[in-house]
Parts: C-alpha cells; structure tokens; sequence
C-alpha cells in the first residue's frame, strides 16, 4: 500500500462526529510537496487514517461559500425530498 504523506496544518472546524470517534472536518492541509489547500474529509482521533474526503483551492472554497449563502437549503432539501415521494406512487 502506497504512503501518502499529508500535514494538516490547521483544524478549521469540525461538522460532525460519529460513534467510533471518526471527525468530518475542514481542514488547511499540504498533500506531499504541494501547497496547503482546503481539505473536507473524516479523520480518526489520531490523525493517521482518512476516508475520501475533497480537497479545495481557496478559489474553489469562496466559490462554495457564495453558493451556500445564495441558497434556501432547507427549501431545496424539502422540495427534493416531496418530489422523490411523488416519484415513488
């Protein structure tokens, strides 16, 4: 198996925690000799095993942050779930 070398260089925040201690968190992270980047993924307590997460420039994480603000999240979750209801009878 491959060593992937990382270094989180900073923990932004975390968006949730499940049962086995595992943390979906944002973080500024350096993959192997590339620059820090935004990084979104779930670690173990430890910090030694990740699952697949997405790594963001800071571009990309602006652009993000437009769209969630711009968006009625709830709106668009409720109309999504009534319309997979409706597709179901």
């Amino acid at each position: 198996m491959a060593v992937i070398n990382f270094e989180i260089f900073k923990v932004i925040g975390t968006l949730s925690e499940d049962k086995d201690g595992w943390k979906k968190q944002l973080t500024c992270t350096s993959w192997g000799k590339y620059n820090p980047k935004f990084d979104l993924r779930a670690w173990d307590s430890e910090y030694t095993s990740m699952k697949k997460g997405i790594t963001l420039s800071l571009e990309e994480l602006i652009a993000l942050r437009d769209i969630l603000n711009e968006s009625d999240l709830e709106t668009i979750l409720a109309e999504s779930i009534e319309e997979k209801q409706a597709s179901k009878e």
